[in-house]
C-alpha cells in the first residue's frame, strides 16, 4: 500500500468531513426529541475519525490493485452522498429529505463493503464499521424524522 495514496483518499475523506464544521448540528438539533439509543455527542468525531482512517486505507490498499475499478467507483459514490448528507439534513433542516440521500449512501457502503473484499479481504473488513455505522445512521435519521413532523426546512434564501 503506498503512503501517498493513503494521504489522498485521506484528503478526499477530509474535505466530506468539513461539511460537519460547515452545517454544524446547532441549538435547533439539540432541542429536537431523538429515540433513547441515540449516540451521545462525543462518539461521533471518534467514530468519525476511524472510519475516514479506516476506509482511506482501503481505498489506498486496492487502488493499484488489478480490478479495482468497481470498488473505485464506489469508494467515490460513498463520499459524495456522505458529503451531501450533511448539508441536506443540518444545513437545510430537511430531516425526511435528508432519507433517500443516506439510503444511497447506505448501498454505496454496502456496495464498497462488497467490491473491496472481492480485491481484497483487508480493504473489505476496513469497511464493515462503516456499513455498521450508516446503519445506525439511517435508523437514527429515519426516528428523528418521525419524531419530529413539526421542523420546517429552511428555504433557500433563508439557509
Amino acid at each position: 500500500m503506498s503512503l501517498w495514496l493513503f494521504f489522498v483518499f485521506l484528503i478526499a475523506c477530509m474535505g466530506a468531513g468539513t461539511t460537519g464544521a460547515v452545517f454544524p448540528p446547532g441549538a435547533w438539533y439539540l432541542k429536537l426529541e431523538k429515540p433513547s439509543w441515540t449516540p451521545p455527542n462525543w462518539v461521533f468525531p471518534v467514530v468519525w475519525t476511524s472510519i475516514y482512517l479506516l476506509i482511506s486505507f482501503a481505498g489506498a490498499r486496492v487502488a493499484t490493485m488489478e480490478g479495482s475499478s468497481v470498488a473505485l467507483a464506489f469508494w467515490a459514490l460513498q463520499a459524495a452522498f456522505s458529503t451531501l448528507w450533511t448539508p441536506v439534513f443540518f444545513g437545510l433542516r430537511r430531516l425526511r429529505g435528508a432519507l433517500p440521500i443516506i439510503g444511497v449512501l447506505w448501498l454505496a457502503v454496502l456496495g464498497a463493503t462488497i467490491t473491496h473484499w472481492q480485491v481484497d479481504m483487508w480493504a473489505g473488513l476496513a469497511f464493515v464499521p462503516y456499513l455498521l455505522w450508516t446503519t445506525i445512521a439511517t435508523a437514527l435519521n429515519w426516528k428523528v424524522a418521525q419524531l419530529n413532523p413539526q421542523v420546517q426546512p429552511l428555504k433557500i434564501n433563508e439557509a
